[in-house]
């Protein structure tokens, strides 16, 4: 059997972003609106700083506008809160983003939840995960968002595929799970406390591993020419003291009997951010009644 197609996430992502770009220029000259996203950082975390700069660079490479709130990591839950209402209520902002993690002292539901709905571009506000689950046109999460693209890629119909989520988080196995749902598939997800995992997982068409273990997931785990979409991300130390990231399956192993596969790097990772860029857009469409932009 030949070994599996490396889905380039890379390349994919760099589509998405031609095409919000394209799109905003649209915006920008038909209806004389700039999209634009806030991102708040509380505290000094290393990399979630690293990560803000990489969304405010990627807003000014689509043409989007980029906000920025740097608050000290003693701010107050009810500080927090009060900084949202002011990004609410501001019309120059489409999209507002708390990046997580918080300090231990601020609730994240609390904060989540004060974030308008219709600027909830991370997709985590409560009524954007229900009308998720409803089939209803919300703003759906990033990483689950970019799952699904990348799957169509490989797939030009879904429907009636067997699909497993290894994961139940909030933030990727839920989710990802809805939107294979409302695409027609039989969708199974695994868990901590699910029996014979490997079997569940061995008879996926498709198969998400979002389980945060690094390498957990190999060959025994895979259909012969399923497609594999790894969400994991983990840092793991080498022999010789290097450290590099892996994902949540064996690369190499998998690659030997799966259909199509993702990177890790260069696979899910890069579509994260474009999938922020485009809810920011169509935020600030549905925001004035405006139809979607084709993304």
């Amino acid at each position: 059997m030949a070994q599996a197609k490396v889905i380039d996430g890379e390349a994919a992502a760099t589509g998405l972003r031609a095409r919000i770009a394209d799109a905003a220029a649209r915006l920008r000259d038909k209806a004389g609106l700039t999209a634009g996203l806030a991102a708040i950082l509380v505290g000094s975390d290393p990399a979630s700083q690293v990560y803000v700069r990489g969304k405010g660079r990627a807003c000014a490479a689509t043409g989007l506008a980029s906000f920025e709130l740097r608050l000290p990591a003693d701010t107050t839950e009810a500080g927090l809160v009060a900084e949202i209402e002011k990004l609410n209520a501001d019309d120059r902002v489409d999209g507002v983003l708390v990046q997580l993690p918080l300090p231990r002292h601020i609730d994240p539901h609390r904060i989540i939840a004060a974030i308008d709905p219709a600027k909830d571009v991370d997709g985590f506000h409560p009524v954007n995960v229900g009308r998720l689950w409803s089939g209803l046109p919300s703003l759906v999460p990033c990483t689950p968002q970019g799952c699904l693209m990348l799957l169509r890629t490989v797939h030009d119909d879904l429907s009636g595929a067997e699909a497993v989520v290894l994961g139940r988080s909030n933030l990727v196995g839920k989710p990802v799970a809805a939107l294979l749902l409302a695409a027609d598939c039989t969708v199974t997800t695994v868990h901590s406390k699910s029996r014979d995992a490997t079997t569940t997982c061995r008879r996926a068409d498709i198969l998400i591993a979002a389980i945060g273990r690094p390498q957990m997931v190999n060959a025994d785990w895979i259909k012969p020419g399923a497609t594999v979409i790894d969400v994991g991300i983990s840092p793991v130390l080498l022999p010789d003291g290097r450290r590099r990231v892996v994902g949540d399956t064996d690369f190499a192993s998998a690659r030997d009997v799966a259909g199509a596969i993702t990177p890790v790097p260069g696979g899910v990772g890069p579509m994260t951010i474009a999938c922020l860029l485009r809810n920011t857009l169509l935020a600030a469409c549905r925001r004035r009644a405006l139809p979607d932009p084709p993304l």
